[in-house]
């Protein structure tokens, strides 16, 4: 009673205006007592105020920890009276003081903003319960659950016990307990803002109830972590023990610990997958129970060192500057427009969604025209690693996907080995020789690249080595290949083809002069202004010491000249050392290739066609003899079924019209035919030779002569059509290498002439036919018995004229582009 009278005596001395202190996490309660420090300037204000006049504050919570400067509407309308017992000025201009909660009040209106809050409150007073059964059984339950949640927390005293049975009343010990409890300030607020003791004394057993259940959770959880801080003792306990025993035996090794412990470090810092660092963790488990030496235990930790070492999650950030990336292409390569437009579309859909798989490039041509060099340029353009595999002659699937650790001196799989090298997860990635990959006992690595470069499949490649899931989606797959037809069907299937046929002569001499001469200048000691080679001895030394569709001869030879300059400048002589068309064949020897070497006049039976080959074109003479016999034909010249099959066609055409084609019908029963195609130890195949036969064939059998400057291609039926064949480019690359002038091609290959390159057109001859029969007055000799300028000549040679214009078209379709261009042949 005596604290009740003296607390009704303070709250009649309060004023009915009292400056206001915020307060951020804390919710006073009536006579509870304890410090606070004040740091904000209106804070810092209001406190001098009270000081000044009474020591009374009213203490409001804000209602967000995080508003600096609260205003009326962020405070709490209930707050607590409380009296200033001491003051503090700190050393930083904070304010410490001592203060103790005197009464409830409730504010009806602020006075003031500025410089400090002052509102107009109004005493919440404090009525009497009878203590009846409900409040004694409130009063019980509340003692009783604030000693469990003592005992739980390890704070249980005779003297808090003593407190809490001596307060009697329901309103006196729901404050006592709320000030002492940790509470949401919301909860604590609600408590505080109950009129009713009863009804605050429920409210604060309902919180008791709650900290109970969290007391029991907790101490739960402190136990179980004791007993694993036990066991963790008992476990470093007995490694000592057995670390001493070891040293006894001589058998340890001072690291051992310490390299497990830096594996752990190393393999928390990896960045590893959940599934991955489970597996990591089984193994790291497994090392830590072997002896150090065991075979096993080198097995493990040359595994976990392989996890450790991936870039699981290291990316390296793509530059997808579309002017840079040609300003890079245009640099490192002549030439090649088509290819680097797709290369640039290629890489402005990946700026345009990051996210988008696309497809598998596959650069396709003969060798030496810079398809590994495209794939470099890709990855300088883009800013990533770049990374070469040669799959060439590889026969092992394990090759690709790795050997299991089961297996003495396994490893993981090229791929791996190449991502691990590059250092990052998205590197580019060539596939050199696609084409050449092989297949006997032990797999077939073909099928094994399928998972690799399908993108709906690679985001979880299983190595056999690591055994768990590496996303390999980020990596930018670039495969090279010189036949298509060697490429199994489901692997070409996952690939898009580009087709980079070979260079022109005027592209030879630019990227001569452009790359392959400084090179060859810098790798041999010479200095830039040593060598002055001319235009024209350039042209002679790709003219007639190298016939390719590549630059691997050409660089050989520009290397061969630059030697024997560098052993005149080792010798003392002092440059420049000029090198005209007259200076090659003494610093190359006799030419390789001759002009004059084409026949000015070819004998009758004598016929030239074009071949493709992964070199290629290439200009094949085909020779036919007729001879007394009984309708033989003889075929020679290690020439495949196909062509084999083309020569029987061929034959079996000139028979059915041997009348219109002014031959002996009879020479069926009187002469044996040989057909023969020189280089015979080279292999010759493919259907692109049945006009060059049939044209043979009639030429023996009529005695007419085939024109020397004129060369053809096609595929040839039992009616005399003429279908279309592949590689037209090259092969016409081949015919104005060899000087020709004339060209007969499918009307069919007409779309492929875009292609071409705009001066070969100019210096050679086009002359599309769909028949055979519109190529007897084009390819014999005038005065031979054929007909050279008869009217259908003129139309055919007319039809030629307009194949420039044909060439700028557009090609039909992508598809029927790559059929033709798939198709090779002799």
């Amino acid at each position: 009673m005596d604290n009740e009278n003296s607390a009704n005596t303070a709250a009649q001395g309060i004023p009915d205006v009292l400056p206001v202190l915020p307060v951020r996490d804390v919710v006073i309660f009536t006579y509870m007592i304890l410090p606070l420090f004040i740091g904000r300037e209106k804070s810092v204000h209001a406190v001098e105020s009270a000081l000044k006049s009474g020591r009374h504050l009213l203490v409001c919570a804000q209602k967000e920890e995080s508003t600096e400067d609260p205003g009326p509407s962020d405070l709490y309308d209930v707050g607590t009276v409380v009296q200033i017992m001491r003051m503090l000025k700190m050393p930083d201009s904070r304010v410490k003081i001592l203060v103790q909660g005197v009464n409830r009040a409730r504010v009806t209106g602020y006075r003031q903003v500025e410089p400090y809050l002052e509102a107009r409150i109004e005493t919440l007073p404090e009525t009497t319960p009878v203590v009846d059964a409900t409040a004694e059984a409130l009063l019980r339950a509340a003692r009783e659950q604030s000693e469990k949640v003592l005992s739980l927390r390890g704070l249980s005293s005779p003297d808090v016990l003593a407190v809490l049975q001596g307060v009697e009343d329901p309103g006196r010990l729901a404050d006592l307990i709320a000030a002492n409890m940790r509470m949401k300030i919301e909860d604590a607020q609600h408590i505080l803002e109950a009129a009713d003791p009863l009804e605050r004394l429920r409210l604060v057993n309902a919180q008791l109830q709650r900290e109970v259940e969290v007391a029991t959770m907790q101490a739960k959880i402190q136990s179980s972590a004791r007993e694993g801080m036990d066991k963790a003792q008992k476990d470093y306990f007995l490694r000592e023990q057995l670390k001493a025993i070891r040293q006894e035996l001589g058998e340890s090794e001072g690291e051992g610990e310490d390299d497990l412990e830096g594996l752990k470090k190393a393999l928390d810092k990896a960045g590893l997958p959940k599934d991955v660092r489970k597996e990591a963790a089984k193994q790291l488990r497994r090392l830590s129970g072997m002896h150090a030496d065991s075979s096993e235990a080198n097995v493990v930790r040359t595994y976990l060192d392989w996890l450790v070492d991936l870039p699981w999650k290291k990316l390296s950030r793509d530059r997808l500057d579309i002017a840079h990336a040609k300003k890079i292409l245009d640099e490192d390569h002549c030439g090649l427009e088509k290819i680097k437009d797709r290369i640039l579309e290629f890489l402005s859909v990946r700026k345009l969604n990051p996210q988008s798989k696309g497809p598998i490039l596959c650069f396709a041509g003969p060798p030496g025209v810079g398809k590994t060099s495209l794939g470099r340029s890709i990855a300088r353009a883009l800013g990533r690693k770049f990374q070469r595999l040669s799959l060439g002659g590889m026969h092992d699937e394990a090759e690709i996907r790795g050997h299991r650790r089961t297996y003495i001196g396994s490893m993981p799989g090229r791929i791996i080995q190449a991502i691990k090298q590059a250092g990052t997860r998205n590197p580019v990635i060539v596939l050199d020789e696609v084409d050449k990959l092989g297949m006997d006992f032990r797999g077939d690595p073909s099928s094994a690249l399928l998972e690799v470069l399908d993108p709906e499949q690679n985001h979880t490649f299983s190595d056999h080595y690591l055994n768990v899931p590496f996303d390999l989606s980020k990596v930018m797959f670039i495969c090279t290949a010189n036949h298509l037809e060697t490429i199994p069907a489901p692997l070409r299937d996952r690939m898009e083809v580009i087709s980079l046929p070979g260079y022109t002569l005027q592209e030879k001499v630019e990227i001569a002069r452009k790359h392959l001469l400084p090179k060859k200048i810098a790798e041999n000691g010479l200095a830039e202004n040593d060598l002055a080679l001319s235009d024209a001895a350039l042209e002679k030394v790709i003219r007639e010491y190298t016939r390719e569709a590549g630059l691997r001869n050409l660089e050989r030879e520009l290397s061969s000249i630059c030697r024997k300059l560098a052993r005149r400048k080792a010798e003392g002589k002092k440059g420049p050392f000029k090198v005209e068309p007259g200076d090659v064949e003494k610093l190359l020897g006799a030419p390789r290739f001759v002009e004059d070497e084409k026949e000015k006049r070819l004998m009758p039976g004598m016929a030239l066609g074009l071949a493709w080959t992964p070199a290629g074109g290439e200009v094949l003479t085909v020779e036919a003899s007729v001879m007394k016999g009984k309708g033989g034909l003889t075929l020679t010249g290690q020439l495949g079924d196909v062509m084999k099959e083309s020569a029987q066609a061929a034959l079996s055409y000139i028979r059915s019209r041997a009348d219109a084609l002014g031959v002996d019908p009879s020479f069926v029963n009187k002469q044996d035919i040989h057909v023969h195609v020189p280089a015979g130890a080279t292999p010759k195949d493919g259907p692109s030779a049945g006009v060059t036969l049939t044209t043979a064939l009639i030429s023996a059998l009529s005695g007419r002569r085939v024109r020397a400057d004129l060369c053809m291609t096609g595929e040839i039926t039992l009616q005399g059509r003429v279908l279309p064949v592949g590689g037209i480019k090259e092969k016409i690359l081949a015919g104005v290498a060899r000087g020709l002038k004339h060209v007969i091609i499918p009307q069919q290959n007409v779309k492929d002439l875009e292609d071409v390159p705009r001066e070969l057109l100019k210096r050679i001859t086009v002359h599309p036919v769909h028949q055979y029969d519109e190529l007897l007055p084009l390819v014999f000799e005038s005065g031979s018995g054929g007909v050279s300028r008869s009217r259908k000549a003129k139309k055919t040679a007319a039809t030629s004229e307009e194949t420039a214009a044909v060439a700028a078209r557009p090609a039909r379709t992508a598809a029927s582009r790559r059929k033709n261009a798939a198709e090779a042949g002799a």
